[in-house]
């Protein structure tokens, strides 16, 4: 079993950046591939940005390549989504994932197996 939390978020100019952290629990955290999800009002959840087991594979949505990385810290337990050049479409709660099996449909929701409580992302225009 795992345990997500997450933090870092709040409001933010457009144009400016924020970085999330989700802070896991549980012996296993290194072995489990992390995802972020993101949520806007009225809308599905969408993939953001995921990672393999050691970080040395990352993936992101069209929408936030080359804006958003995200980094993880096995030693401790945490994995981050650095935001940078934010956008008011970027307005959303924010979830991070963990997926127990590492597969390329990285970017699917019903990959993942544990969940965070969200923190939410608002960005002013």
């Amino acid at each position: 079993q795992v345990q997500l939390v997450e933090s870092g978020g709040g409001l933010v100019q457009a144009g400016g950046s924020l970085r999330l952290s989700c802070a896991a629990s549980g012996r296993l955290f290194a072995s489990y591939a992390m995802g972020w999800f993101r949520q806007a009002p009225g809308k599905e959840r969408e993939f953001v940005a995921a990672c393999n087991w050691s970080g040395g594979r990352t993936y992101y949505a069209d929408s936030v390549s080359g804006r958003f990385t995200i980094s993880r810290d096995n030693d401790r337990n945490t994995v981050d989504l650095q935001m940078n050049s934010l956008k008011p479409e970027d307005t959303a709660i924010y979830y991070c994932a963990a997926d127990k099996d590492w597969s390329l449909r990285y970017f699917s929701e019903d990959e993942y197996d544990y969940w965070g409580q969200g923190t939410q992302v608002t960005v002013s225009s």
